[in-house]
């Protein structure tokens, strides 16, 4: 477990309640009942001193992200805007849905410009870095509509894996939400973020995109959010995520 003197350190129950978690004297409670680690130790003590912007804190096993001037946002980008910030040709673009904000944000990896759905943006460069790195494996759920009656062994080729140009893909998981009048929705999750590779592991398998979204980040998940809103990440959200990528 980390304790620090140093000037940045501040009691455990100050940490605690700064991050919303609970007050002070709730957090006694908290560490009375043996539900908060610190740095992957039970806290057995009231004394302690963190740091929250360096210390792992967790309650009931769910890490509690420290107040950072950092954000962490999540768009549900329609299909048709240009992931970028800025565009040239003047199509709808990022910037024309956070373009009020004071932060200098920037997305997360990248949508194909006609596919729709969960795009993160943030100012926090090292998070984004890594959550786009094919490293640390993050996942993505994807739901497709697709040309033709797809049929078990097509899935199982998905599943096994492809040998595209640029190397091997394969998915996580996939099934067949509904098949209707020549077309299927399919959902697929893969660990992928190499260019288009959902439209081009449907092509290799006979089966082109008519409309992808992509529904799932992670555990960011796109719930209610409505096509072309913003939000901010939840703190569960974002701690599993500073979890996934190792910060």
């Amino acid at each position: 477990m980390t304790e620090t003197n140093e000037p940045g350190g501040i009691r455990l129950q100050k940490a605690l309640a700064q991050a919303g978690v609970s007050s002070r004297r709730a957090a006694e409670h908290l560490i009375e009942q043996r539900r908060v680690e610190v740095d992957g130790e039970v806290v057995t003590e009231f004394g302690l001193r963190v740091d929250p912007a360096v210390s792992v804190i967790r309650v009931d096993g769910e890490r509690i992200p420290p107040v950072t001037a950092h954000v962490y946002l999540v768009l549900n980008k329609p299909r048709g805007v240009v992931t970028t910030m800025s565009d040239p040709q003047g199509r709808p673009c990022i910037a024309d849905y956070v373009g009020d904000r004071e932060e200098r944000l920037f997305h997360v990896g990248r949508l194909d410009t006609d596919t729709e759905g969960l795009l993160l943006l943030t100012n926090h460069g090292e998070f984004a870095h890594r959550l786009a790195h094919p490293s640390y494996e993050v996942s993505k759920t994807y739901v497709a509509e697709v040309e033709g009656n797809v049929k078990p062994v097509v899935l199982r080729r998905l599943l096994d894996g492809l040998n595209l140009e640029d190397g091997f893909v394969q998915a996580d998981s996939v099934k067949v939400i509904s098949t209707i009048r020549g077309r299927t929705l399919i959902e697929m999750s893969l660990h992928e973020g190499r260019n288009r590779i959902v439209r081009r592991m449907f092509d290799e398998v006979g089966h082109p995109v008519k409309r992808l979204t992509r529904t799932a980040i992670g555990p960011v998940r796109r719930g209610n959010l409505h096509t072309g809103d913003l939000r901010e990440l939840t703190d569960k959200e974002l701690g599993q995520l500073l979890d996934l990528v190792d910060l």
